[in-house]
This record gives C-alpha cells, structure tokens and sequence, in this order.
C-alpha cells in the first residue's frame, strides 16, 4: 500500500519545507510526495531538490489554485490513496502513517483527522451539510447572527464538528487534511476545475459521500495554522470564512455561491442571493442603530458596510455564468 500526498505551494514556499520536515522525521518509506507549485517563482523546486531530491516538483505555470493544482497531482498519483495536505500543516505524532493504516482498512473512502490551532486548541476539522448549504449564510453582518438564533430555538444540528477524539462519520472534510481512497476517486471525479479557492473539497466531498462513508479520526491530530497560506499569498488579514469585506472575502462569497448552484441547485442559489442583497439595507439600518442607541458596540464599521456591498455587487456580475453552470474558472484573487 503506498499513500500520495499532495502539497499546493503559492509562495508559501518557508511553510512547504516546514511541512515536509515534520512529515519526514517518520517513515515515509510508504509515501509519495508532490509539491505542485502555482508559479511562485521563490525557487522552492531548487530548495527541494537539495533537501528532499525523493519529492516530485510540477510546476503548473500559472495560479491555477487549490482544485487543479491537486487534480494535476492525483492524475499522476500512484498511491492506493491520495492525501491533500496543506502547505500550512505541521504533522505531529506520526499521524499520517497511523491515519493511512487505519483509513486502507476501514469502509470509509475518504477522512480526515483533528485540525488543531497553533496553541493545540480544535479546530473545525469535518462538517455535516445542512440543507441547501445554509450555514453559509451565518457569516452574513447582523443577518447571520439573527439565522444563527433562530437555528438555536429549533434546535437545529450544528454544521460543524469543532472537536473529536473518536471516528466520527460526517458530510464533508476539511481540504487542508483530506485523504481519499483512489477507487472512490475514479468513480467520483476529481475536483470541479471551475473552483479557484474554497468550498471546492465540500462539493468534492458531496460527490464522494455517494460512493461511500467519510470521517474523521480524531484520534490523529495535525496542527494547522489556519489563513497563513491565504494571509501569506493574498495579503488578507482575516482568518477562518467570515471576513467578507476584502478580496479574499469575495473569492470565498463567490466560491460558496458556485457550490450552492452545483451541489443544491438553482433555487436554493436563490435563496442564498436574497438574503445577501437584503443583509445590505439591513447591515446598514443596523449600523446607524448601533452609532445611536449603542455606541460602546462596535461589531462592524462603517467602511466594512461599503466593502461588503461592493462585493455583493461584484457577485451580481456572476449570477447567470453560475446559473447557467458552465464550464468558467472562478478565479477573482
């Protein structure tokens, strides 16, 4: 049995090698390795080359993202499973090797293992899809924290899995620890192409899921220093999915919105439109509100009003491209 791992680097080359260190103080004696490089241009192949000459270098020419960067090294892929493991991932306790032992012999096509945080606090490793794709508008200013109420009264099941020690079956698995057996791969299809950054593994994941069970191991656990890769290349300060006020912000509205129109359909991306052009009049009444009655609380400003509707408004432009459904690289950073 022999894992493929694949690591995409855009100029995150410092945290490739970081990456590759942690893997190689074990045995990788059943690993392949390939770092696909999206035109970076900071001489990491000559870097790899002196340090690990074992580790393939594809050089893909252009910023091509996360989705074909990773699909360029599955097609080469000669692992019995393959392993998208982000450049900003530090491996610890040689999860990787117990992982694959544990994954080549369970039911499941795909998994993942506990993400955690630079201080070793969980991070949201797996999640559980909610109908329509929902949850993606949690992040909305105002708007999402009122979705958020409402889904607590009813009681409704968290999206997400912040912590686990056990296996624990779920919809969809987060991309910077994805590991996937390559039958399931060859039934499923790879990754959608249309996809520059984001949302692309939970689309992945929802065409996975109907070849069989994915999970996490949570007994496994990988430090990821999460929005350093993104921080370090797009120059966007904001972490994790909720900043949707810079052009990072718009790459991850847009990745969302195309996942919605693929995995849900063309009412429910809808839906998710409505509700972004009405959070807009909405952030607004509710900011002037604050500045009046509430001016110790500052949640948002107002320059943060400005970005987001200019970002709604950017994504008007792509409505009838995603309707429609065809072939289009989503690419804005």
């Amino acid at each position: 049995m022999k894992l493929t791992i694949i690591i995409v680097n855009y100029k995150t080359a410092n945290l490739v090698l970081d990456c590759l260190k942690s893997l190689y103080q074990y045995d990788t004696h059943d690993f392949e390795i390939i770092v696909v490089d999206n035109f970076s241009l900071d001489f990491l192949e000559d870097k790899l080359n002196s340090l690990y000459p074992s580790v393939k270098f594809i050089q893909m020419g252009y910023n091509a993202g996360f989705a074909r960067a990773n699909n360029v090294g599955i097609e080469i892929a000669e692992g019995n499973a393959v392993l998208l493991l982000n450049s900003d991932t530090i491996i610890r306790n040689n999860a990787v090797n117990f992982c694959f032992k544990d994954f080549m012999q369970s039911e499941y096509v795909a998994c993942g293992v506990q993400l955690l945080n630079e201080d070793e606090s969980p991070q949201i490793s797996g999640n559980y899809v909610m109908k329509g794709g929902l949850n993606y508008l949690l992040p909305l200013p105002y708007m999402g924290s009122i979705l958020k109420s409402i889904a607590d009264l009813m009681k409704l099941k968290k999206p997400s899995v912040s912590e686990t020690k056990t296996v624990l079956e779920v919809d969809w698995i987060n991309g910077a620890f994805l590991m996937v057996k390559k039958p399931a791969i060859e039934k499923a299809g790879m990754l959608d192409n249309d996809f520059f950054l984001y949302a692309e593994e939970a689309e992945w994941c929802s065409r996975l899921k109907k070849q069989g069970k994915l999970c996490l191991f949570g007994e496994y656990n990988v430090l990821h220093l999460q929005g350093e890769s993104s921080k370090e290349a797009f120059n966007s300060a904001g972490k994790g999915y909720f900043n949707l006020f810079d052009r990072k912000g718009f790459q991850i509205m847009l990745s969302n919105f195309v996942r919605v129109r693929k995995e849900f359909g063309i009412g429910w991306f809808l839906i998710h439109l409505f509700f972004y052009l009405l959070t807009i009049p909405f952030f607004g009444v509710a900011l002037i509100y604050n500045k009046l009655f509430r001016s110790s609380k500052k949640e948002y400003d107002f320059s943060q009003f400005l970005d987001f509707t200019k970002n709604v408004f950017n994504l008007l432009k792509f409505v009838w491209k995603i309707i429609s459904n065809k072939p289009y690289f989503y690419k804005v950073l």
